[in-house]
């Protein structure tokens, strides 16, 4: 079973790093993250799930980008976690 992670993705941010959990108009929670990638050819998606994958220390492969290719919200599917991994790693949501 997959999780499902929002991420509201930052390029070109100065560093590999989350910046912790906010919430939408509708209160859905999603993970503030920023790479140093361009959004180029899909560079900025690619350290993206890395940053991910290295975070929650899963295979690469296991993190793959199921919705928001080239918006700005993402939506993730992480093999191998659950809820308790996410807010272990990236604190607890809102």
């Amino acid at each position: 079973m997959a999780v499902i992670l929002a991420v509201r993705l930052t390029p070109r941010g100065g560093r590999d790093g989350a910046d912790g959990w906010a919430a939408d108009a509708e209160g859905r929670p999603y993970l503030k993250v920023r790479v140093t990638s361009a959004p180029v050819e899909g560079e900025a998606n690619a350290a993206l799930t890395a940053f991910i994958a290295k975070s929650l220390k899963v295979p690469r492969s296991a993190v793959r980008l199921a919705a928001g290719a080239t918006a700005r919200l993402k939506r993730l599917e992480i093999d191998g976690v659950d809820e308790a991994d996410l807010e272990r790693v990236f604190g607890a949501k809102p």
